[in-house]
């Protein structure tokens, strides 16, 4: 697959002449992440957050930081034991990064625990809302709390021994469990015991309206009952992360999804990579843990407790408004409120008028590409569907469309990515449930990921075939299309219908189609398409034309592409990065990255879109796709960029990212040394939130529709 080539000055490579780039000039990958990390812990340590969206927050924080321990850290972990010395680009060793991240992680660990129990949890208190450890429970509640016991937790526990004749029991991966030390009446030897708290029951128990308090708590208080006749001397809560990555050997494999369901159940007996415990815990039961769990001591993390802070999502879910972000309800695009449910002007009609941007959440998911799905679905006229399914929701309409599809007699073809990380089981169950409608489902290319979200229907129309596409930047799930920021075009362009006809053709046949003509797709040509673009901007500054690239990525760790930034801004090309996460380049370098700039915006949207827009000597190109720069998504996965030509749509796209450049807005901005500075007015107040001024926008468009 190679990329279409650039429209106006020739490739260009940088000036050979020009110095050597410094070796200091990447940032730590890893530490990079940990700092998007603190971002989003800085929004729960933030009093003008309402006070549940900063429960919230710690709940996305420690979530968070789960995923990084079993992935990331993992990996480190995996090549110091393979003795795997890989230098990182910024010349550290595997061994000295995770010092590193471990240093910084504590460091970020007690700062969480510290916005909970000291900011967070005392502002609950004035609503009336608590999380009450056993102490503090009130006579009355106590009596409910021995009833909950007895009838919902104590048939699930299971509390297991540890001596001669009960071997120390598997820990699994990001259970909760009590470290229990027991002794026999009248005798000085103890034993040690381990029981785990059920993690299908609630994570916090309820007590009347507001009140909460720890399940381990309850179990804590009734271990009693649970050794009888034995003498409880001290319990402790515990928390282990194990590595969660699969590694299936596709060239090895008759059948993927069986391979795929045997490494599964391997995951859960990956070597441990963090061991969290209660700060109270004494020296001899840590070491007890440290030692059957072999695991090195800069990998526990002591925490004030609670443990396992995800679980205050339930806390988020109280019905509080009061307390929460304003509700907000995507509303329909306006182009496409022109469809009416009598379909006597359908969604295809609106599209052979001219492109469809969509910009989500703020453009509903459902009344746009759950509706193109579902239109094309039941149109007597659409001869085939063919889609892209990385990651849906659990009732997935887009997939009840689908097999309605199939099951009408259209031919449906789904792509589906079995081995989208933590989504594994979920995307075997919908392909084994598409395969039985009469869905062709195939599991992409041997060796890659098929991370592109693109559908194309194919119908037959007075003057022949017409294809319509959709290509988006987001996942097809509805749930977190009310969540995530993204782009995405439907379309009756031509080009793009023929484009992503050899495309599918790629993915499920023996193709090697190289000529697209508005795609670029990894990974043999997206990363090369990109970089001579930024090659292309450097010759259109040197020859007195615009130039300028604006990047909004989730990710900027492509040493290749980063050099490439690195050379056009050297030349004195305007780049403005927009970076939600992991960021390695340095801006503001004399000498190096003067002109450029780096900032991240997070906030009540988890902003997802990849947008890409040079300005191309002044005819501006802009494309928008589901890859990030990063090595993964341009080496080993199938991931694609459309360019945006309509004009109206390519204004649409670019006034996204310039309302987003905005220097008036909230965000923060990624300084030389790698630390990232909220932006703040000349009074030291907050800026504007540049989420909230979206959703006042689609609101005034609402209510300028309604009138």
């Amino acid at each position: 697959m190679t990329p279409a080539a650039p429209k106006r000055a020739p490739d260009a490579a940088p000036d050979a002449d020009a110095a050597p780039l410094p070796d200091d000039r990447f940032l730590n990958r890893e530490l990079s992440w940990l700092a998007f990390n603190s971002r989003v812990l800085m929004l729960a340590s933030d009093s003008s957050t309402p006070l549940l969206e900063r429960a919230k927050f710690l709940a996305i924080f420690a979530s968070n930081l789960d995923e990084f321990f079993m992935v990331r850290v993992a990996g480190l972990h995996r090549r110091i034991a393979t003795g795997l010395a890989t230098i990182s680009p910024d010349g550290l060793s595997p061994r000295e990064q995770l010092e590193q991240v471990s240093r910084r992680t504590q460091e970020l660990v007690a700062e969480h625990a510290r916005i909970l129990l000291e900011d967070v949890l005392p502002e609950m208190v004035k609503q009336g809302i608590d999380i009450l450890r056993w102490d503090e429970v009130t006579v009355d509640d106590v009596e409910e709390m021995h009833k909950l016991f007895r009838e919902q937790v104590y048939p699930v526990l299971t509390p297991l021994a540890v001596d001669p004749a009960h071997p120390f029991p598997y820990i699994s991966g990001l259970s909760l469990n009590l470290a229990v030390i027991l002794r026999e009446p009248g005798s000085s030897r103890e034993r040690f015991a381990r029981v785990k708290v059920p993690p299908l029951l609630p994570r916090f128990v309820r007590v009347g309206a507001t009140h909460f308090v720890p399940l381990e708590d309850v179990i804590a208080a009734h271990l009693d009952q649970l050794f009888p006749g034995m003498e409880v001397v001290q319990h402790d809560t515990f928390r282990v992360t194990r590595n969660a990555d699969l590694e299936v050997d596709e060239d090895e494999s008759e059948d993927l999804i069986e391979a795929l369901e045997r490494e599964l159940l391997r995951r859960r007996f990956g070597p441990p990579v963090r061991l969290e415990v209660e700060e109270s815990m004494s020296p001899q039961v840590l070491d007890l843990l440290v030692r059957e769990l072999n695991i090195s001591d800069s990998d526990v993390y002591r925490v004030p407790g609670p443990l396992d802070l995800s679980g205050l999502w339930a806390i988020h879910s109280l019905d509080r408004p009061e307390l929460k972000d304003p509700p907000f309800v995507p509303t329909t695009q306006p182009r496409l409120a022109q469809v009416d449910s009598a379909k006597l002007r359908s969604i295809f009609a609106v599209l052979r008028d001219g492109d469809v941007v969509l910009h989500h959440p703020y453009d509903s998911f459902a009344t746009s590409v759950t509706a193109f799905v579902a239109e094309a679905a039941a149109d007597p006229h659409v001869l085939a569907i063919k889609q892209t399914l990385y990651r849906t929701s659990g009732e997935s309409p887009i997939v009840d469309s689908l097999i309605d599809a199939a099951e009408s007699g259209k031919q449906v073809v789904v792509v589906v990515e079995i081995k989208a990380r933590f989504d594994e089981v979920a995307n075997i169950r919908w392909a084994r449930a598409l395969e039985q409608a009469g869905c062709h489902v195939v599991y992409g290319l041997v060796g890659l990921k098929t991370h592109c979200k693109a559908a194309l229907v194919v119908r037959q129309e007075a003057d022949g075939l017409r294809r319509y596409s959709h290509i988006g930047t987001g996942n097809y799930n509805p749930k977190t299309a009310r969540l995530y920021e993204d782009l995405g075009i439907l379309t009756a362009d031509p080009q793009i219908g023929a484009d992503l006809s050899d495309l599918f053709n790629q993915l499920t046949g023996y193709s090697h189609h190289a000529d697209y003509r508005r795609l670029l797709v990894a990974p043999q040509s997206l990363r090369r398409g990109v970089i001579d673009r930024i090659h292309r901007e450097i010759e259109h500054h040197r020859a007195g034309r615009p130039a300028r690239i604006v990047f909004k990525l989730n990710s900027l760790v492509d040493e290749q592409i980063v050099d490439a930034l690195y050379a056009a801004t050297r030349a004195g090309v305007p780049v403005e990065l927009i970076v939600r996460g992991m960021c390695v380049i340095r801006p503001g370098v004399p000498g190096l990255s003067e002109s450029m700039r780096a900032r991240s915006i997070v906030g009540r949207f988890l902003e997802h879109s990849r947008v890409l827009l040079f300005a191309n000597g002044g005819d501006d190109e802009c494309w928008i796709g589901s890859a990030d720069m990063m090595h993964r998504n341009l080496d080993r996965r199938v991931e694609l960029l459309l360019e945006i030509c309509g004009g109206d749509a390519r204004n649409q796209v670019r006034d996204t990212l310039e309302a987003a450049l905005d220097d008036n807005i909230d965000a923060w901005d990624l300084q030389p040394d790698g630390t990232w500075v909220r932006r703040q007015d000349e009074s030291g107040a907050s800026l504007p939130n540049y989420q909230s001024q979206l959703i006042r926008r689609v609101h005034k468009r609402g209510a300028g529709a309604s009138a």
